[in-house]
């Protein structure tokens, strides 16, 4: 998970309401239900520390979402008297994870919470042009659109050879409209930063522009049958549209799954010293010393992890964290605050422009190995000599 979104957790000092909230029972007394819950919350909240105006911001926040209506649950962080980020829950939160009250955004449970959401650019393509949108869990908007040669683009069936000269030049036509749009996925792909792509459409012309791409965006291309650009071939909520919707779903989530998999075994041999050198780091400590010098590229997190509950001290800067309180006084900062672990260093990771990725817990693993061990751990973006953290 790319953690951008969550930056503006880290503009303010705190200290954070954070609530995990569930909103996935639909029944006649839902509303009623989720006032009470709200009321609560806040209630706790306030028996934490927090300030009325933001337990009041809180409230008013919860109470206003529509009961059973879309996501499972909601994230709702908020300071100083406002709600400051809410974010939608793919899965209800548990009973265990009560509001909180706390010096950084409580946001460990999002990762598991809303899953893996890589973005995906979809390219509608015809034999003139194509229109381009960009997807991730939170629905699509378009981001740019293609239009090539407009004539000739029909082949004609005879053989006479002024007929063989026009269907060269609507070849022509096909070939250097597929070179526009693949230079336009190009250049979306790196203004969006997408994940992946999904080429529909035409299916010469689909083809033809992925054999165009830009290397490291063709090997994350994949082609569908599915869709199409013609007004009305595939209206919002028609059985074509839900179709498409899913075959990019589940190419967003096959994305994914690859993706944790990949840095999984890269981290397993990682820790492994190379050469006298390591690439991978495991536990509180060596994650402690990798997040201060900014060289966490990816952040691993095991959920069922018992190092995610470690207490460390944290300063007002993201790299301020140490076991000790009294370490972090001479990392610069004479009123540290005690954190949670996972959160410490997904603040570190929010601020270095690392990624964080969810691994699958112990119990799901066929030789159950406790990997990373303690449920943290990361992919460093430079090696350490073995045997010096």
């Amino acid at each position: 998970m790319r953690l951008a979104h969550l930056q503006p957790l880290y503009d303010r000092p705190g200290p954070w309401a954070c609530v995990y909230f569930d909103t996935s029972h639909p029944d006649e007394s839902a509303a009623e239900e989720q006032e009470r819950a709200a009321r609560e919350a806040s209630r706790r909240l306030e028996g934490q520390g927090a300030d009325q105006a933001t337990c009041r911001a809180v409230y008013d926040r919860l109470a206003a979402l529509p009961p059973a209506a879309g996501p499972a649950g909601w994230a709702v962080f908020a300071t100083a008297g406002e709600v400051v980020l809410d974010t939608p829950l793919l899965t209800p939160p548990p009973m265990n994870e009560p509001p909180c009250w706390s010096a950084l955004p409580h946001v460990g449970p999002l990762l598991e919470l809303t899953g893996e959401d890589p973005s995906c650019l979809v390219a509608y393509i015809d034999r003139t042009g194509a229109d381009i949108e960009l997807r991730d869990g939170h629905g699509g908007d378009r981001v740019g659109s293609v239009e090539g040669r407009q004539w000739p683009v029909h082949r004609t069936a005879t053989a006479d050879w002024s007929e063989r000269h026009f269907q060269l030049k609507t070849e022509n036509t096909w070939e250097r409209n597929a070179a526009l749009i693949a230079d336009e996925l190009g250049a979306c792909r790196q203004e969006t930063g997408a994940d992946l792509l999904v080429l529909a459409g035409d299916p010469r012309e689909r083809r033809a522009v992925h054999e165009r791409l830009p290397k490291e965006l063709r090997s994350a291309a994949v082609e569908t049958s599915r869709g199409g650009r013609a007004p009305g071939s595939a209206p919002h909520g028609s059985h074509a549209a839900r179709l498409m919707d899913q075959e990019v779903d589940d190419a967003r989530a096959r994305y994914a799954q690859e993706r944790g998999e990949e840095a999984l075994e890269r981290f397993q041999a990682g820790r492994m010293p190379s050469g006298g050198r390591v690439e991978a780091a495991e536990g509180v400590p060596a994650l402690v010393d990798a997040a201060r010098e900014h060289r966490i590229g990816s952040l691993l997190i095991r959920p069922d992890g018992p190092d995610l509950y470690r207490e460390v001290w944290v300063g007002a800067e993201p790299d301020q964290l140490a076991l000790r309180r009294t370490d972090v006084q001479y990392l610069g900062d004479t009123q540290p605050s005690p954190a949670r672990a996972d959160d410490a260093l997904i603040r570190s990771a929010v601020a270095t422009g690392a990624e964080a990725l969810t691994v699958a817990p112990a119990e799901a693993v066929p030789n159950g190995d406790d990997i990373p061990v303690g449920g943290l751990g990361a992919l460093l973006r430079w090696p350490y000599e073995g045997g010096t953290e």
